[in-house]
């Protein structure tokens, strides 16, 4: 509650902004050659920010502060300007996920084979003393944790996800390490790496769009959906009136080009090419 007034302070400076208890985050979006302007106007702002905290006995730890300049990598290249104050890191650590300033996600996925492999090497140890049910949780929290944002990753990063679920898969029924593993899975009712990530995009997608007016959606998520009310014409003989519906509109190639891996891309994508009960009831809803 103390900071609270942190909150409007940000917005007034035009940032975007995280506040956790412990933890303040600042987003500004610009183009390669605004970037010293940019640069300038977010030095103003954590000098404002900073004034705050020391008028309100709170302090701006320095040592913990990191800068993440995020971006392909001819959008990076265009940026080259040494007088700059600020030192970037190639990456940083997001409520427990490792951002890369590429958004590949590579040192994410080598730190949680890293954790993952460890935790399966110990469940092998003790695994004939733990019932089923508690055996596949011990690690498959870990593995499901964020998954949404792989989506859209290189095939090559999916499958060192898929394989540390084979190996655990594995452990938990104690299978031979080369039986295959399609059965093995279809034994423990679990979707591969792939669709896991899939559904989970759709699960958020769902909880992200209000079934009705009366009903209040304070996700953020939400806003960045683009919903669009369409009408059906139905046949003269069946109903003189039309049938409104509510749907996502999936966006453009460039979209898909530079927002590839974000949830503002992939949702309406996913929806429209999948056709279950979800996208009939969900997002194709009377008004």
């Amino acid at each position: 509650m103390y900071t609270t007034p942190l909150c409007t302070l940000i917005s007034s400076l035009l940032l975007h902004h995280h506040l956790y208890a412990n933890d303040t985050q600042l987003f500004l979006s610009f183009h390669p050659s605004d970037f010293q302007a940019s640069i300038t106007h977010l030095q103003n702002a954590l000098t404002q920010i900073t004034s705050w905290m020391t008028s309100n006995l709170l302090s701006c730890n320095s040592s913990k502060t990191e800068f993440l300049l995020i971006g392909l990598r001819r959008q990076l290249a265009k940026i080259h300007n040494p007088s700059t104050s600020i030192d970037t890191t190639q990456s940083a650590r997001n409520l427990g996920f490792i951002f890369y300033e590429h958004l590949s996600f590579s040192d994410q996925i080598s730190a949680l084979s890293k954790s993952c492999f460890h935790h399966i090497r110990a469940l092998r140890c003790i695994r004939p003393y733990l019932d089923l049910h508690t055996a596949e949780t011990i690690v498959t929290s870990m593995l499901d944790y964020c998954n949404s944002l792989y989506y859209g990753l290189p095939k090559y990063q999916i499958n060192r996800l898929q394989h540390i679920q084979n190996s655990l898969a594995r452990t938990v029924v104690q299978a031979p390490k080369f039986q295959h593993i399609t059965p093995v899975l279809k034994s423990l009712h679990w979707l591969k790496v792939s669709e896991q990530i899939e559904h989970k995009i759709i699960s958020l997608t769902k909880f992200s769009i209000p079934v009705s007016h009366h009903i209040s959606i304070t996700l953020y998520p939400f806003s960045l959906l683009m919903v669009t009310t369409h009408a059906l014409h139905l046949m003269s003989f069946l109903s003189n009136h039309h049938n409104h519906s509510k749907s996502l509109t999936a966006p453009s190639d460039m979209l898909h080009l530079i927002f590839g891996t974000s949830f503002l891309c992939h949702s309406g994508f996913l929806i429209q090419i999948i056709h279950s009960p979800l996208s009939d009831h969900h997002l194709n809803m009377p008004v």
